[in-house]
């Protein structure tokens, strides 16, 4: 449809690159062709705009064959309008100037017309062919011969119109005549699938057979070598048990043999040791009488030499020494506290010495 602008009376209508469109004013043709954009004024002003691009029409129509089958047909036409002046001369394609909108139903009659006259040749066709072959090769003879028949139909070039292609979908019978038609090959198909699943029930059973065969052989074959097994294990048992006997008896000898060894050398090294010990006894026994030796006359010779002194000194001087000896020995005084009674008399007595009297 195409674009209607309205601007102060004035009307401006911008067409599709698809439509073509014809412009008469007061009688004359003003504008002529697809993609237009121009202005008018809407009384003066007869418009039509013809689709020039390719339309498809889908139609589906019922067929009696030969053998009185009904039969539906699916087909598809794809058509364009080649010559516009023809096709807006021979149909209504005019449209409102102030909205652009088709003034009545062109293309709903394009479309009846193509599809009666493709019908027309497809119930031709059909009507002399039984329903088994129409089902098998109808669907072509029905494409050539509607192809054929619009091709040739004189009111279609006088529209303006031409066929670019036909195509037939589908011829389907009624489905009751469809299921019995479809019964005999399901039959076939379930009586093949049957057969092949006998087959393979024939083929799994013998298997099986010879499965159950291939393990009974294995089951015969490993009891005899389980036999064979027992008796190698107690061959194998015998002689492990002679090689562990032999190899007890060297090593309980072997064992005996370091055991004496290890009992010589300890006590030979205990031997060692206590004449060792008894060697250093004796040493240090020696050595500790003459250090008491040594230790006895150091004393002796040091208590003579102090007698020796001592006898040489004056009698003053020993109670001296022996003063000091025993203030030595004396417990140490921390502090003493003398009273006046005991410092008046320790005053009186050096009195009476220094008057020499006395105390």
């Amino acid at each position: 449809m195409a674009d209607i602008t309205r601007r102060l009376g004035w009307r401006h209508l911008r067409g599709a690159p698809t439509a073509h469109v014809r412009h008469h004013r007061s009688g004359r043709l003003v504008h002529d062709g697809p993609g237009l954009s121009f202005w008018y004024r809407s009384l003066t002003a007869a418009l039509s705009e013809v689709p020039v691009d390719d339309r498809e029409l889908a139609m589906t129509f019922h067929a009696r064959t030969s053998d009185f089958q009904d039969v539906a047909v699916q087909a598809t036409v794809t058509y364009r309008i080649s010559d516009p002046a023809i096709a807006a001369a021979r149909l209504d394609f005019s449209i409102d100037p102030d909205t652009g909108a088709w003034r009545g139903t062109p293309l709903e009659q394009l479309a009846g017309l193509l599809t009666e006259t493709a019908q027309q040749h497809a119930l031709d066709v059909l009507a002399r062919t039984s329903l088994a072959a129409a089902l098998v090769d109808g669907v072509a003879a029905v494409r050539e011969r509607v192809a054929g028949g619009l091709d040739a139909e004189p009111r279609l070039p006088a529209t303006g119109i031409e066929v670019v292609a036909v195509r037939v979908v589908a011829l389907r019978p009624e489905p009751e005549v469809e299921r019995a038609l479809r019964t005999p090959a399901r039959e076939l198909i379930q009586q093949e699938a049957d057969k092949a699943t006998y087959e393979r029930r024939a083929v799994a059973v013998e298997r099986e057979r010879a499965i159950a065969e291939n393990e009974l052989a294995s089951q015969i074959e490993l009891v005899r070598r389980e036999e064979q097994l027992v008796d190698q294990r107690g061959t194998n048992a015998r002689r492990e048990a002679e090689e562990h006997a032999a190899a007890d008896a060297v090593r309980a000898g072997a064992e005996a043999a370091r055991t004496v060894r290890l009992a010589e050398a300890e006590a030979t090294r205990s031997l060692r040791l206590a004449e060792a010990e008894a060697t250093r006894k004796v040493r240090l026994a020696g050595a500790e009488a003459q250090a008491a030796r040594e230790v006895g006359e150091a004393r002796a010779e040091a208590q003579a030499a102090w007698l020796r002194v001592h006898g040489d000194a004056d009698v003053a001087t020993l109670h001296a020494l022996t003063g000091t000896r025993l203030a030595e020995n004396l417990p140490r005084i921390e502090s003493l506290t003398v009273s006046p009674d005991v410092l008046t008399g320790l005053l009186a007595k050096l009195g009476n010495g220094a008057s020499g009297e006395p105390a």
